[in-house]
């Protein structure tokens, strides 16, 4: 049984968002709107955040802890129930069109934004948490900039099953719920490590959060005095499941070989190594005594299918079945060394982060600035998920005062997250806001939205329509 400072909690708008009267006509717009869709007013409103991560990227797949707050910004969803055994769903958002499909018995292929919705009621119904579902009215509503980095689809799978969680009268603790939904919502193509839902339900407000796996752990890391986060968005979409098996998923597929390879080097059963964690845990070495190893082991060159099967003393049909995945499975090339130098600094980077923040001194908000920006030169050289508009603008960002800055979120495109002095925010963003998005149309009409600071969100809740 979960106690209740486990459980999701049931907060009213103004414990939420303070005295935002913008969102508290949010509120009042989402119950209007629902009645017009649904001809009553909802029972509930359920809500999920988007997250920041501040450091630690594409490494929760490989079971190492990560480092990321949430966002003020969210989803939700205005619930009510039907007697029918229909799950009927509209977005306020004109670009995604009505959906409706039997409560129980559905169908996911990833390619629509009520796969997502489905994903998020499955971890409820596939985790035996309920048999007989009732049927639900949703409407959702999303302020977490889509394709950002910043974690928009996670959140509208959490906030889905929160929302029929609550929809069908059970109750889950928030690591339970976390852990479901991040098993569903692979069901929409992408092998997500675990961060994002995590940091949705566990999120505290004013705090960081070491998201650790196997088992999930959150520790709160208290940021040092003066210390704020810009994020700025490149406007360049990219979303993990679109080009998963070019982008992604390949990255999960290489640091799975990787992995696989380090095991069977040292005489290990590779075929039980799924994550390069596994390799670091079995051969019991320190992090800084596996990037030692991986320059012993790796050439730097790509590595050919034919080569794998060879060190592995596999045929190509097992390297489909025990090393890639349905959208991996034509790959050719495979770049080991480098995805493996990036997880294991990168997992020495987050340690070190959070070690300076509980060692706070003169020189804290400057030592971290540096491991955020060997982060991003980590992600653009050797995990290269960054792009050309995330480089110039995280360049700029350090240009413009920043102690460091690095993209956020899977990469690709989406945003930067820049450590910036709490009193120098607002010419922080008069800058970045001159150097980047002025000198461009199409940024200039976006820059409202996409150059915003923000400090540590709290976690996933119910709220009180009272």
């Amino acid at each position: 049984m979960a106690f209740q400072e486990d459980t999701v909690p049931c907060l009213n708008v103004t414990h939420l968002y303070g005295d935002n009267l913008k969102m508290k006509e949010r509120f009042v717009i989402l119950k209007e709107t629902f009645h017009k869709k649904y001809g009553h007013f909802p029972s509930f409103f359920a809500r999920a955040p988007g997250r920041v991560n501040i450091i630690g990227e594409h490494i929760d797949y490989c079971g190492y802890g990560v480092f990321p707050m949430a966002l003020e910004q969210d989803i939700v969803f205005a619930v009510s129930t039907n007697d029918t055994a229909l799950y009927r769903m509209s977005n306020t958002n004109q670009l995604f069109n009505d959906f409706e499909t039997d409560i129980k018995n559905f169908s996911i292929d990833g390619h629509q934004w009520y796969d997502y919705v489905l994903c998020g009621h499955k971890a409820i119904l596939s985790e035996g948490h309920v048999t007989a579902p009732v049927g639900m009215n949703v409407l959702v509503d999303g302020i977490v900039p889509k394709s950002a980095g910043l974690s928009s689809s996670s959140a509208l799978v959490c906030c889905s099953g929160l929302a029929s969680m609550k929809a069908n009268n059970i109750v889950l603790d928030k690591l339970s719920l976390a852990e479901s939904c991040t098993r569903c919502e692979k069901y929409v193509g992408t092998e997500s490590g675990g961060m994002d839902q995590a940091i949705s339900f566990l999120a505290k407000s004013g705090t960081a959060k070491l998201i650790e796996f196997n088992p999930l752990k959150a520790t709160d890391v208290q940021l040092p005095d003066g210390a704020t986060f810009v994020i700025a968005n490149s406007l360049r979409d990219m979303s993990k499941a679109e080009n998963a098996g070019e982008y992604y998923n390949m990255r999960v597929a290489e640091c799975r070989i990787a992995a696989q390879i380090l095991s069977n080097k040292f005489d290990f059963n590779w075929r039980n190594t799924r994550r390069l964690v596994d390799t670091q845990n079995v051969l019991n070495k320190t992090l800084e005594e596996m990037l030692e190893i991986v320059e012993e082991v790796f050439h730097k060159e790509p590595y050919s299918r034919n080569e794998i099967c060879q060190l592995l003393n596999i045929t190509d049909e097992e390297l489909i079945k025990e090393c890639l995945n349905p959208t991996t499975i034509h790959a050719q090339s495979f770049k080991l060394y480098n995805r493996a130098k990036h997880v294991y600094s990168e997992s020495n980077r987050v340690l070190l982060f959070k070690k300076i923040c509980e060692q706070q001194n003169e020189d804290s908000l400057k030592l971290l600035g540096n491991l955020m920006s060997e982060s991003q030169t980590s992600c653009a050289v050797d995990y290269e998920c960054s792009c050309e508009e995330l480089d110039i603008l995280t360049q700029i960002c350090r240009e413009a005062g920043a102690f460091g800055s690095r993209l956020t979120g899977a990469g690709w495109g989406g945003c930067s997250v820049s450590l910036v002095s709490s009193e120098k925010v607002e010419e922080f963003i008069k800058v970045v806001r001159s150097k980047f998005y002025e000198i461009d149309e199409f940024r200039r009409a976006k820059v409202a939205d996409a150059l915003f600071a923000t400090k540590p969100g709290c976690g996933a809740a119910i709220i009180d329509l009272d």
